[in-house]
Order: structure tokens, then C-alpha cells, then sequence
């Protein structure tokens, strides 16, 4: 991936221009330039997330928010399966005649 200001490395770009993050790598603040995309991306993230992003994540650029967000969901869906296998598999364990009730108790 590409430098990002505030890393420490340049690679020519000037201490002042903002690498399409948003902010000011120095201060934090916002640069007026890319901001609606950068409060889209994270909007999406926080919507993953299901709780705001940590602050220090906007200075990463719209894709890598992307990328992290469909991760996030993509490991979420996963942990949600493996606790529905879990579940069912904890049901064996449950007498044959009890387990249609106990499946409509426990997953309403």
C-alpha cells in the first residue's frame, strides 16, 4: 500500500499536501478535500462495526476503510455460523422427542 502522511516517509509528496485521507497529517484536522467520501467510508465501517470507528482510523484512505469494513462483516458472518453449527450440533445432545420444543425456545 501506498504511504500515508504522518508514516514518516514522503516519497515526494510535500509535508503539507494530504494524501487523499481527509485531514492534515499534522494537526488532525480536516483539509476540506475528500471529506464526503472519507464520511461515507466511515459511515459504512461504523455500520459493520455497530459502533463509531476509533478516531485514529480517519486517516486511512476510502478504499482501505472499504477493505476493512467487508473484512469486519466477512468475519462477522462467519463467527455467526459457526455459532449456529455450534447450536445445532449441541441439540444431538437433546433427546429426539424434546428437541423440536427446545429448538423453538432456544430460536424463536
Amino acid at each position: 500500500m501506498g504511504t500515508r502522511p504522518g508514516t514518516g516517509a514522503s516519497e515526494g509528496a510535500s509535508k503539507g499536501a494530504s494524501a487523499g485521507a481527509g485531514t492534515n497529517a499534522d494537526t488532525g484536522t480536516s483539509t476540506g478535500t475528500g471529506t464526503s467520501t472519507d464520511s461515507a467510508a466511515l459511515r459504512e465501517l461504523a455500520g459493520a462495526l455497530g459502533a463509531p470507528p476509533p478516531p485514529g482510523l480517519a486517516a486511512a484512505t476510502p478504499e482501505e476503510l472499504a477493505l476493512l469494513a467487508r473484512a469486519v462483516r466477512a468475519r462477522r458472518e462467519s463467527h455467526a455460523a459457526g455459532l449456529n453449527d455450534a447450536a445445532e450440533e449441541a441439540l444431538k445432545l437433546v433427546p429426539a422427542l424434546a428437541r423440536g420444543p427446545v429448538r423453538r425456545i432456544l430460536f424463536r
